[in-house]
């Protein structure tokens, strides 16, 4: 590909990527920066050089998907998360999202259902009382946030694995995409490497109790493997796709991989 380069006088292309670095999530920036962040860097990527600040964010959206490629490369779907005893539990463990507790959706278990598309078998909807009847493990694990802070819960579910073997989910796709009731449309695609991790799971429970509504309920995500964004609550419906589908914070410059 060849570079493009273009000239405008007065322009500080530093200036321009430290403004737009400071646009990056928090985490995103800082190992960004760690790395050595600089025009050089971009460029080498990219095959651009930076003239003005829509370029300078076209180059970051560019090293994102470079950074997403190499953590799916490195990625061992056979490291496990670590586990904690139940004395390490954060309690209260903290609500978390984007709104207020009180904005979060109000979902009524006995009219929900999965709804389950895309390249799988079997493409019927899901009661909340048929999936309380799968088997179900409990995993004492770390939620950690891309603000900077973490805490410890005891999550109780299905192991995803085995809800995309029930189903015939076609492994070999790439993702599974989840969409949410959060009045914004919340979604967020996941990795099927990660999908199949053993500790990916289909959560029901928190402490042993019905999950709450300020953790998800009827069902959320959990993934131990990544930050916590990438653990979608009030999920509605999963569809095993091809098709990278975009997400929430993904379409807002974060990284999709964004493991732990």
């Amino acid at each position: 590909m060849a570079k493009r380069s273009f000239l405008i006088p007065g322009v500080d292309k530093r200036l321009l990527i430290k403004d737009s670095i400071k646009t990056m999530p928090d985490v995103t920036r800082r190992r960004f920066i760690a790395g050595g962040a600089s025009l050089g860097a971009l460029t080498l990527l990219t095959g651009c050089d930076v003239i003005d600040s829509s370029s300078a964010e076209e180059m970051l959206k560019q090293v994102s998907k470079f950074n997403d490629a190499v953590q799916a490369f490195i990625f061992n779907p056979d490291a496990l998360a670590p586990t904690f005893s139940e004395s390490a539990i954060t309690k209260p463990f903290p609500f978390n999202a984007y709104y207020d507790l009180d904005d979060a959706p109000d979902v009524a278990g006995a009219d929900w259902k999965l709804e389950v598309r895309g390249l799988v078998d079997n493409k019927k909807s899901w009661t909340l009382d048929e999936l309380y009847k799968l088997p179900q493990v409990t995993q004492i694990t770390r939620h950690i946030c891309v603000e900077g802070w973490s805490a410890i819960g005891s999550w109780t579910g299905t192991p995803l694995r085995d809800f995309l073997k029930l189903i015939g989910a076609d492994t070999s796709a790439k993702y599974v995409w989840f969409q949410c009731a959060d009045k914004d449309g919340y979604n967020s695609p996941l990795d099927m490497r990660s999908a199949l991790h053993p500790q990916t799971q289909m959560t029901f429970k928190y402490a042993n109790e019905i999950l709450p509504r300020a953790y998800g309920f009827p069902m959320k995500i959990r993934v131990p493997t990544k930050l916590g964004f990438k653990n979608p609550k009030y999920v509605v419906s999963m569809e095993v796709t091809n098709d990278y589908k975009g997400g929430y914070w993904e379409d807002q410059g974060y990284n999709s991989f964004s493991g732990s």
